[in-house]
């Protein structure tokens, strides 16, 4: 694995969890109200940072084709349950 890729993966790991702790603080200060877009896109940074996670630092971008569907299938699952769980709760 290159590690300048790896590096980028950090950087953009670092600056994902960023944008996605801003964005649920937003309106600032009150740490509440944020509205489902929001939450959605979060979810979507998580997603998309657990992909990164397994491909990159698991190694499994070169790893057979059926354990990449299994935890992208796994992550996938995970999220929309979530995605479920806060929508079904009735958040803005």
């Amino acid at each position: 694995m290159n590690t300048r890729r790896l590096d980028l993966i950090w950087l953009f790991l670092l600056l994902a969890t960023a944008l996605a702790w801003w964005l649920m603080r937003w309106p600032a200060g009150t740490g509440t109200g944020t509205g489902t877009g929001t939450t959605m896109l979060a979810l979507a940074l998580a997603f998309a940072k657990g992909r990164l996670v397994i491909l990159d630092y698991m190694s499994l971008r070169q790893a057979p084709a059926r354990w990449r569907r299994l935890l992208t299938g796994w992550l996938s699952v995970l999220v929309a349950a979530i995605a479920a769980g806060f929508l079904a709760a009735g958040n803005p």
